[in-house]
């Protein structure tokens, strides 16, 4: 028996013989070609092939997991047919009189190392989908076949170097009990339809595909993140009750869809979901949110040509605010710079983006984007229970200065018969220590607090959250964390207004028991974190977990932090 350890992408356990999912080499060496005429006509065969194949898998995701997923391939057709790709190949035909595979394969690797030499997790899903629909087609040009993900017609578990969206949408639910990866995260693609489709799924486990053979038995769970290959009867009995345990209580937590969120000794706490796009909304409503803590509103802006207009916007923030049905929902002023990049703004490059021209600072700077969005914001307020927020904010200045704008457009629109909301609550992210320990001042003027841990805890520990030689600072637990954290939320409370967290922090297991201990009122995280969170919560004494909190503000590692959570006795 052999046990592997990875990274838990997609919860449950699945037990089932290995499937081994082995790409064919899609090595390209450079050829020359007599006559570019022909490797056009290869090139522009290969791609309708393609293009065939990606409507097909479209189709079938819109069917079976919905519109948000079958975006993924929408994003894959428009590679496929973008100019901006397709061009330099076909130049490079016809200059260089080289094979249209080499001209492919050429091309398409500038535009991913591109990509992957970028800090942002969302611009690096971009060279996964450059490499997918690259592979597709270069599996046409160069003749090569392997076994489609779809015509698995046996239960097994998925042994993969890594799985392509394309791979996991064909995955037939029926038969794909789980899968496992060497590579992968819980934010790439894979993980992500693997949670839509709540497939158990281990990824980043580095040689599991070395590591197994077709036929071994395998067990894959997604609770806790390990691969056991060949395991005794002992332990198929134990993955077993373990499978079935989880089974149970999901459809425990599913009874909690309607339910307050309430801890044991009846405090009420507000659980929301982070969303990108209106489509989320949806997933919100299914996992019993309770309001919108985070609305990304950048994704607007990227993956466009151009800024998108005050009409686009207004849409889109209706839509989401009409979805929510009265709920709350908090809107997020742009947050470009530093991982996330625009590249028709022009902005220059900068040694140290994180903490350069970025989100609050640039939108007061180009004051014409800035007011655009608050004009869509404010049009929108009336069609629900809207909440603003700006990001970044270093200085009490810079709220005011933010502040300043939003009246100066809100008397605009009025001044022109346009109607807005006069419940509209204007507040802040907390994510720079300067801006934590300077909370009672700024309580005094915003009217919430939303603390964004991703940032906070990287400027806190000076180590960036992409850099793995210093991803051990990364210290969620910290004391140093949980006394800021404590701050904001006291700062608040005495200024009678109201304090949440919409960072990775907000639905962690072992931070929630600090978090209600220490007084947090909202607590925003992924949309299926929702019910997990409300069950923990609800096993929870708000009075026992003041004191454990308590007794975290004042020990001295996150390790003695994580050891006092897990003594709780719930």
């Amino acid at each position: 028996m052999l046990k592997i350890a990875g990274i838990a992408a997609s919860a449950g356990v699945a037990i089932a013989k290995a499937f081994k999912l082995e790409h064919p080499d899609y090595t390209v060496t450079r050829r020359e070609a007599a006559d570019p005429a022909a490797e056009l006509a290869r090139l522009d065969d290969a791609l309708a092939k393609s293009q065939q194949e990606l409507e097909a898998i479209k189709e079938r995701t819109l069917k079976e997991l919905g519109e948000k997923k079958a975006e993924i391939f929408e994003s894959h057709l428009l590679i496929l047919n973008d100019p901006e790709l397709l061009t330099p190949v076909r130049d490079r035909i016809g200059s260089t009189k080289v094979s249209a595979e080499f001209a492919l394969d050429e091309t398409a690797s500038e535009f991913i190392t591109m990509f992957e030499n970028m800090k942002s997790a969302y611009l690096k899903e971009r060279a996964a989908d450059m490499r997918d629909v690259t592979k597709r087609v270069l599996t046409h040009l160069l003749g090569l076949t392997y076994v489609n993900p779809a015509d698995i017609s046996e239960e097994v578990i998925v042994i993969a170097e890594d799985l392509t969206p394309s791979d996991t949408a064909q995955l037939n639910r029926n038969y794909v009990k789980g899968f496992t990866t060497n590579i992968g995260g819980r934010t790439s693609h894979s993980a992500i339809m693997a949670r839509s489709l709540e497939i158990p799924a281990v990824v980043g486990t580095k040689d599991v595909l070395e590591q197994v053979n077709s036929g071994d038995l395998v067990i894959v769970d997604g609770l806790d993140g390990h691969v056991i290959v060949n395991p005794s009867e002992e332990v198929i009995r134990e993955y077993t009750d373990k499978r079935d345990k989880h089974l149970r209580q999901i459809e425990e937590w599913k009874k909690l869809r309607g339910v307050k969120t309430e801890s044991k000794d009846g405090v009420h706490v507000e659980l929301a979901a982070n969303i990108g796009t209106p489509n989320d909304v949806v997933g919100v409503l299914e996992n019993g949110g309770e309001g919108v803590g985070l609305y990304r509103t950048e994704f607007l802006y990227m993956g466009r040509t151009e800024l998108p207009s005050e009409d686009i916007q207004f849409n889109a923030y209706k839509t989401v605010l009409e979805k929510m049905e009265g709920k709350p929902v908090v809107v997020r002023t742009l947050d470009i710079g530093g991982d996330k990049e625009l590249p028709y703004l022009n902005l220059p490059k900068e040694m140290n983006p994180f903490l350069g021209f970025r989100a609050i600072r640039l939108c007061l700077e180009q004051k014409d984007i800035f007011r655009t969005q608050l004009r869509a914001l404010l049009r929108a307020s009336v069609y629900g229970s809207l909440r603003i927020m700006f990001p970044m904010i270093a200085t009490l200045d810079e709220f005011r200065a933010a502040k300043a704008l939003l009246l100066e457009e809100k008397d605009k629109l009025k001044a022109e018969g346009v109607q807005v909301s006069e419940e509209i609550q204007l507040g802040i992210m907390v994510e720079i220590p300067s801006t934590a320990v300077l909370a009672d001042q700024f309580a005094k003027e915003v009217d919430f607090f939303s603390i964004g841990t991703n940032d906070l805890i990287q400027y806190t520990m000076a180590a960036d959250r992409m850099n793995e030689r210093v991803s051990y600072l990364y210290q969620p637990y910290n004391p140093a964390i949980l006394r800021l954290v404590s701050m904001v939320i006291e700062a608040a409370h005495k200024e009678g207004k109201w304090a949440g967290m919409c960072g990775e922090m907000a639905g962690d297991a072992t931070a929630i028991p600090l978090l209600l201990g220490l007084g947090l009122d909202e607590f925003s995280m992924s949309a299926t974190s929702i019910l997990p969170a409300r069950s923990q919560i609800s096993r929870l004494s708000r009075a026992e977990m003041q004191s454990l909190a308590a007794k975290a503000l004042q020990m001295q590692t996150a390790e003695q932090v994580v050891e006092l959570v897990r003594s709780i006795k719930e």
